[in-house]
């Protein structure tokens, strides 16, 4: 949290230090105040996943959702990597929603090779039972 509070920051500062860049001082405050957002998101879809007391599914889906939103709007990679290395649900939300362009571009390669081995034996194995059954 530290870390992506240090990112929002950043961000504030690049953009008010260096005059004549492409980045106004409004949308600093802009991209800042959606980076926060994704913060305080990513923070509560955090304690949802690690509750030992289960939130309604309407309350999960709300923050998914509104988490969804605010990560689909356009923010500096170099803000928003720390952010989602401090908060593994939301990394994982932004991974699915850009699997289609980047696959499973947050994860290490060998975990995604063996999901995806594992994802083929199981299937295999549904495989073979249901022709079993027929």
């Amino acid at each position: 949290m530290k870390l992506a509070l240090a990112a929002a920051r950043r961000v504030r500062r690049n953009a008010t230090c260096c005059k004549g860049t492409a980045m106004s001082a409004s949308n600093a405050d802009s991209v800042r105040t959606r980076l926060e957002t994704v913060i305080a998101l990513a923070h509560l879809l955090e304690r949802f996943e690690r509750s030992t007391a289960a939130a309604s599914a309407d309350q999960y889906r709300l923050v998914v959702s509104r988490l969804k939103a605010a990560l689909s709007k356009d923010l500096p990679d170099d803000a928003l990597q720390p952010v989602l290395n401090a908060h593994p649900a939301a990394a994982e939300l932004y991974e699915n929603m850009h699997y289609e362009h980047s696959g499973l571009s947050r994860s290490s390669l060998d975990r995604s090779v063996s999901s995806e081995m594992l994802t083929a034996q199981v299937l295999a194995r549904l495989s073979k039972g249901s022709r079993s059954i027929s």
